[in-house]
Parts: structure tokens; C-alpha cells; sequence
């Protein structure tokens, strides 16, 4: 039933994206626990993410984020209601469409936001 088809896929990013999450929070964690040594060395990192490749990654965090969770939220409808599975296909191709379509969103505002806008 997997094997190669749309339900192996949502499985591998499924894990791929819960563990990208964890390494961006592992990242703002410390990120914010520089604070603790003094303003100038907190603000030094932040100047950093200034940088445009860490508003492209905003997009890519955004993505794992949107995909993550609205997949939970699949397999919470195949777990729990009696037809779930028998639709987890299509589930599966609504889940991608709403990462693309709020991804192409966060991307928009981040586009903004480099070219001098508002975002």
C-alpha cells in the first residue's frame, strides 16, 4: 500500500519536517538564551539575521511547519473517522496543496520585505 506511493511519501516528510522543526527551535532557543549575555551579544546575532538567505529559510521553516502540522491533521482524520484511509490519498494531495499555497504566501511577504516593502 506504501510502497513508493503517496502514503511513504507523507510518512518520510512527515518525519523530515517534525525533525527540521526541532532543529529551528533548538536554534531559537539558544538564539534567545544569548540574551543572557548581555544585550550587545543578542543583537550582534539578530544583525545576522538580517542576512537575505535567513528570510528564504523563514519560507522553508513556514513550509515544514504548514506540512507538519496539517498532516497531523490527516492522520488524525484516517485514525479516527471509519472512511479516513479510504480517502487518505486525496487527504494527502489537499495536504500539499495547502503547504504550497501557504508557502507561496509566507514567500510573498518575505519577497516584500527584501525589496523595501512592507512585510
Amino acid at each position: 500500500m506504501y510502497r513508493g506511493r503517496e502514503g511513504q511519501w507523507a510518512f518520510y516528510l512527515h518525519r523530515l519536517s517534525g525533525l527540521a522543526i526541532l532543529a529551528y527551535l533548538l536554534i531559537h532557543v539558544l538564539s534567545i538564551s544569548l540574551f543572557m549575555l548581555g544585550e550587545d551579544a543578542y543583537m550582534a546575532l539578530h544583525t545576522v539575521y538580517e542576512i537575505p538567505i535567513f528570510s528564504i529559510g523563514l519560507i522553508f521553516v513556514t513550509a515544514g511547519v504548514l506540512y507538519h502540522s496539517i498532516n497531523g491533521l490527516r492522520i488524525v482524520i484516517m485514525d479516527f473517522t471509519g472512511r479516513g484511509l479510504a480517502y487518505q490519498r486525496q487527504l494527502w494531495y489537499v495536504t500539499l496543496f495547502l503547504t504550497l499555497l501557504g508557502s507561496a504566501y509566507a514567500a510573498y511577504v518575505v519577497g516584500l520585505r527584501l525589496l523595501g516593502g512592507h512585510g
